[in-house]
């Protein structure tokens, strides 16, 4: 489910807020639909991470990190993820068409905020459990700072976590499809976009084929941090 693009742009630093100004809760989408195809088809959901389903670990770090609500996005056995993970502090959408790609997962979850009185929504993807809190929060604390779209970069190279102010919402639903995501968005409003590095706290890797599964046991920097 790799995402992750070349960025050209520098890191840069979002621009401050008036003092005193306060801006509403960033919420937490977590796009967990994935059949796992490369993966015999385990959905990634359900893949073993210190005893439990990887999607706990996933919903966990945007809720430490500091997001609130926090929404997940389920799809392939989408009736056994919710039977084996303790998911009751999120709430949870089911994704039909969770086969066409992630944007259509993408759009059911920017969907499901409608009403949550959120600014901004930190999109997570369930397959990359060596992202852990601290670069949630990273991101979170650009929103509060003032970027209404970010984005973490690895030594430069842009991945995930991506946040974007509720105002964008409806344009990057618009544009979401097959595996890409948002990616056509971030790519067309680059000159908007605040870079946050997470290198030194999160490894940007995603838990796609069998060789990628001993990973699960040794996360390295970031996990359930």
């Amino acid at each position: 489910m790799t995402t992750s693009g070349a960025d050209a742009h520098p890191t840069t630093s979002p621009p401050a807020p008036p003092a005193g100004a306060g801006r509403p809760p960033v919420a937490g989408l977590l796009l967990a639909a994935g059949g796992g195809r490369r993966l015999g088809g385990r959905p990634k959901a359900l893949l073993d991470f210190r005893g439990r389903p990887l999607v706990e670990n996933a919903a966990r770090v945007l809720r430490e990190g500091g997001c609130g609500p926090v929404h997940i996005v389920l799809g392939a056995a989408a009736d056994t993820v919710r039977a084996r993970a303790e998911l009751s502090a999120y709430a949870v959408t089911e994704n039909p068409d969770w086969a066409q790609g992630m944007g259509s997962s993408l759009r059911v979850g920017l969907a499901s905020l409608a009403g949550t009185g959120a600014g901004a929504v930190l999109v997570s993807l369930v397959d990359q459990p060596g992202i852990g809190s601290a670069a949630v929060a990273r991101l979170v604390a650009a929103y509060e700072a003032g970027a209404d779209l970010a984005a973490a970069v690895y030594e430069g190279r842009r991945g995930h976590p991506v946040l974007f102010g509720a105002e964008r919402w409806a344009a990057v639903a618009a544009g979401a499809s097959g595996d890409r995501g948002a990616r056509d968005y971030l790519a067309a409003h680059a000159d908007a976009l605040t870079l946050v590095e997470c290198a030194d706290v999160a490894e940007p890797y995603d838990i796609d084929t069998p060789a990628d599964l001993p990973r699960l046991g040794s996360p390295g920097r970031g996990a359930g941090r």
